[in-house]
């Protein structure tokens, strides 16, 4: 995806765990961050603690939806991503890509990745890689701040 681009429609869900969204759900109100992660992806896990706290510190300003991308057959079994997410306390939905439907319209290749659209549903920042958190935490804030200053 190229930044400005428009969110994709949230569609080709193997599952939805912790709540279904629709791309309606999430554009207008306020900025969405959508993580990318895998059951078999170690960075994922250790940049999960992070991502937890974006949701706490900024449940009521962004919405955050978790993407499991399986990156093998291993990937796919549904009894061990729901344990997964309870292990690492993931309680923000959860589209559950085993097609990688949504992987594909993402045009996205890599776990952990995260992808930051603002209110109107542009695309704003990605990023891919287990570092950068500081980077990730700024262009969140930018676009916090760009969100407060047009209501």
């Amino acid at each position: 995806m190229k930044l400005r681009e428009q969110m994709p429609e949230l569609e080709g869900a193997t599952e939805w765990l912790n709540g279904e969204l629709n791309k309606s759900d999430l554009i207008g109100e306020k900025p969405t961050l959508f993580h990318f992660w895998s059951i078999s992806c170690g960075l994922c896990k250790d940049a999960m603690p992070q991502v937890n706290e974006f949701r706490d510190q900024y449940k009521d300003k962004l919405n955050i939806v978790a993407v499991h991308m399986p990156r093998s057959e291993k990937d796919l079994n549904l009894e061990e991503i729901i344990e997964v997410a309870a292990q690492h306390d993931i309680s923000q939905p959860i589209f559950v890509d085993n097609d990688h439907k949504l992987t594909d319209a993402f045009e996205n290749q890599y776990v952990p990745a995260y992808y930051v659209f603002d209110a109107e549903g542009k695309l704003r920042h990605y990023q891919a890689g287990g570092s950068g958190m500081k980077m990730l935490t700024k262009r969140v804030n930018r676009v916090l701040e760009e969100s407060e200053k047009t209501e």
